[in-house]
C-alpha cells in the first residue's frame, strides 16, 4: 500500500483502516517483546563473555611462552615437525540453537584421547609438554568465548532490524493509519452534515409546496 496514494473516503476504507491499524499496533507489541528479549539475552552474553575472556589472556601468555621456549631450546625445525606428525587428541563440533527467532551457534569439545601424550619424547622437552596441555585445557574456553562473540554479533544484528521495524511502525505506519482513520471519519461526518442539511431544505420546500 502506498501512503502517497489519495484516501477514498468509504466505509469500506474506514473499516480497512482501522483493521490495518489495530494489526500494525498488535505487531509493535510483538517486535517491542523480541526487542526485549534480545536485550536481555545480549546483556547476558556480553556478562558471559567478559567472564570467559577473563580467563584467557593469562593462560595464553603462559603457552605463548612455553612455545616460544620449545623453539629457543629446540629450533623451529623440530617443534614444527612435532606439530605436523602429533595427531589430534581433541575435535571442536559445530552446532546450532535458536534465541527468539535467532540462529546462533554452540561449540562442543571433545577429547579422543586424554590417557597418553600424543608424541614422543626423545626429541621434545618439559616446555613442549607444558604448552600441549595449557593449549588443551583452554581450547574449550576460547571456543566459548568465540561462541559467546559470534552470538553477541547475530543477537545485535537482529536487534537492529527489529528496532528499525518498531521504529517504522512508531513513526510512520501507524500515524499514517491513524491519520486516514481521522480523516474518512471527519469528512463521512461532514458528507452526513451535508446530506441532513439537504434533507431539511428539501422538507422545507416541500412543507412550503403544500
Amino acid at each position: 500500500m502506498s501512503f502517497g496514494q489519495n484516501v477514498t473516503a468509504t466505509k469500506i476504507e474506514l473499516f480497512k483502516y482501522k483493521r490495518s491499524s489495530q494489526v500494525a499496533t498488535m505487531v509493535q507489541k510483538i517486535l517491542d517483546d523480541k526487542r526485549k528479549v534480545l536485550l536481555k539475552n545480549i546483556e547476558e552474553m556480553i556478562a558471559e563473555a567478559q567472564k570467559t575472556r577473563g580467563g584467557i589472556w593469562e593462560p595464553l601468555q603462559d603457552i605463548y611462552q612455553s612455545v616460544n621456549e620449545s623453539y629457543l631450546s629446540l629450533g623451529v625445525g623440530t617443534v614444527d615437525s612435532v606439530a605436523q606428525s602429533t595427531p589430534a587428541v581433541m575435535e571442536v563440533e559445530s552446532d546450532v540453537k535458536r534465541v527468539v527467532d535467532v540462529t546462533i551457534p554452540v561449540l562442543s569439545v571433545t577429547e579422543k584421547d586424554t590417557k597418553s601424550i600424543p608424541y614422543g619424547f626423545a626429541d621434545t622437552n618439559a616446555s613442549i609438554d607444558r604448552g600441549a596441555k595449557l593449549i588443551k585445557d583452554l581450547l574449550p574456553k576460547i571456543c566459548k568465548a568465540a561462541e559467546y562473540e559470534n552470538s553477541i554479533f547475530s543477537l545485535a544484528k537482529a536487534l537492529e532490524k527489529t528496532q528499525k521495524l518498531l521504529n517504522a511502525l512508531e513513526n510512520v505506519i501507524i500515524p499514517q493509519y491513524k491519520q486516514r482513520v481521522r480523516f474518512i471519519l471527519a469528512t463521512l461526518e461532514e458528507r452526513e452534515r451535508e446530506e441532513f442539511a439537504r434533507l431539511k431544505k428539501v422538507k422545507a420546500s416541500m412543507e412550503k409546496r403544500q
